[in-house]
């Protein structure tokens, strides 16, 4: 039977009860109703029902400071992105992903703290703050290779959990991911599909294992087409970079009649610098994109894009972490999710 909150008898303003108080009232010891106020298993359930209709009774709330002395946990973990911030508070890869991992923390007493790491000293500072036991665990979004940040982090032996396949490696490492072969394959086998015969793409960054794992998907289904796969080039996953990389394509490749962009922001810089050149979308060059995070329902013409489940897959990373931070559990095989077509306008 749920245990209703009881009037405490307390004034507006009073001190709040004490540890020692909720003792007293469940009739056991200070150190019975730490480890009952704490989550240790080492207490009877008679005395463990006690304090829990204690700490209801006098509405005690736990010091957090002194909990996380007593029991060497924060109550926090991090989620750390190596992005600058512009790029954060603009895509909506992020928004999806704090969406995500806060919604895997609804039920507990665990806090979100967001750390964006900057190059330069801001790296090492972010890096000493995580391994100094300000944290319990970590989610790390958006890594590149060569990330010292994700080196750093993994000798720490911390709990973690990455989104996204870390493109250092993958040995010992939890990891959540979308398929994105699987992703770049399905785009460019719909554009081809719709009997186009020049299809271009507007690649990730090098250095980033989605960048890699697209291009790799639709260079796949171009070879099993019989077409090239020599018109290609890359972007930054921002709608500037996408303008800038599909100039360079149509100079380079002039007969291009389609093309499949990498990420929906590179797609709506490239729709952008399409409609300047007076070039129609779908009529001459059909588009796909890549994520489905809100960006392709507003462009004009609304985008064909696959979709990237971001959301659940941080809100399963949030799950994993706290997993591993309960039991300490040995790491699981890679969750991957499979990515959709959406069919719009622009293909």
């Amino acid at each position: 039977m749920p245990i209703e909150p009881a009037a405490t008898g307390r004034a507006p303003g009073r001190d709040a009860p004490t540890l020692d108080q909720v003792a007293r009232v469940a009739g056991v010891s200070r150190a019975t109703a730490s480890r009952v106020v704490n989550g240790e298993s080492r207490v009877s359930p008679a005395a463990r029902s006690a304090v829990e209709r204690a700490v209801v009774t006098l509405g005690y709330r736990p010091n957090r400071a002194a909990r996380a002395l007593a029991t060497g946990r924060t109550g926090s973990i991090a989620l750390i992105v190596p992005e600058p911030d512009e790029r954060v508070l603009s895509d909506p890869f992020f928004a999806g992903t704090l969406n995500g991992l806060s919604s895997a923390l609804v039920g507990t007493d665990v806090q979100l703290v967001l750390l964006l790491v900057r190059p330069g000293e801001a790296t090492w500072r972010a890096i000493d703050y995580v391994r100094g036991g300000h944290v319990d665990g970590a989610v790390v979004a958006s890594h590149r290779r060569r990330d010292v940040v994700d080196d750093h982090l993994l000798e720490s032996r911390l709990p973690l959990v990455f989104i996204g396949r870390p493109a250092t490696g993958t040995r010992g490492v939890q990891y959540v991911d979308v398929d994105n072969v699987e992703g770049g394959r399905i785009a460019a086998a719909h554009l081809l599909d719709r009997a186009r015969r020049r299809i271009g793409t507007l690649a990730g960054p090098a250095d980033m294992s989605a960048g890699v794992d697209r291009l790799l998907g639709w260079r796949q289904a171009l070879r099993s087409g019989g077409q090239v796969d020599d018109a290609v080039e890359y972007g930054d996953f921002t709608p500037a970079g996408g303008a800038a990389a599909v100039e360079r394509l149509l100079a380079v490749h002039p007969d291009v009649d389609a093309i499949f962009i990498a990420s929906d922001l590179m797609a709506s810089g490239a729709l952008g610098y399409l409609a300047s050149q007076g070039i129609a979308v779908p009529g001459q060059v059909a588009v796909v994109g890549y994520d489905d995070l809100g960006v392709a329902a507003s462009t004009s013409p609304a985008l064909t894009t696959v979709s990237s489940p971001v959301v659940e897959m941080a809100r399963t990373a949030g799950r994993l972490l706290l997993e591993q931070m309960a039991g300490g559990s040995p790491l699981g095989d890679p969750v991957i999710f499979t990515p959709t077509l959406v069919e719009r306008e622009s293909s």
